[in-house]
């Protein structure tokens, strides 16, 4: 059985990511999303919880998709399910040289391979960055075909990020 391992922080989780683990899905007997906390990244916009429930609600659909959470090293996490490779997506040839390094860097810890999937244009420019909600307003109007809508108590209040437009 074949085991892939798409890690993330996804937050939030978008169509872009919603691609990669469909496509994943069809080369793999099983998909196991992990979302993570990314040290690298800003404080998450949605908690653990909140990313875990968008997980369940936009992966629903997929019989061969698992989903955990995790709190260590992606290799580590790859080994206890395993995986007989990592997922990662590619927007651009920007994202490469990153992810080459990560992939590299994961293949000496652990042996464990890398397979990019490259997204469809249609999404080339999603990045989680960049879907900047300040109220679940905006989600629904400023990000629509971009991420899933996301049922949530209307008191909730997100942090007001720059915009980079």
């Amino acid at each position: 059985m074949s085991v892939a391992l798409f890690p993330g922080s996804f937050d939030p989780f978008h169509n872009g990511h919603l691609e990669v683990v469909e496509r994943a899905g069809q080369l793999f007997d099983e998909v196991v999303v992990a979302t993570l906390r990314n040290p690298q990244k800003a404080e998450p916009l949605f908690n653990l919880d909140e990313r875990e429930e968008m997980l369940r609600d936009s992966l629903g659909h997929l019989a061969n998709v698992k989903m955990v959470s995790v709190a260590t090293l992606v290799v580590n996490v790859a080994r206890d399910i395993g995986a007989t490779a990592i997922i990662r997506g590619l927007r651009a040839v920007s994202d490469f040289e990153n992810e080459l390094q990560m992939a590299q860097m994961n293949r000496e810890l652990s042996g464990i391979e890398t397979v990019f999937i490259p997204t469809s244009s249609s999404h080339s420019f999603i990045a989680s960055t960049l879907v900047v909600p300040d109220s679940l307003a905006s989600i629904a109007s400023r990000a629509s075909g971009v991420t899933f809508p996301l049922e949530m108590p209307s008191s909730r209040n997100f942090p007001i990020r720059p915009s980079p437009f």
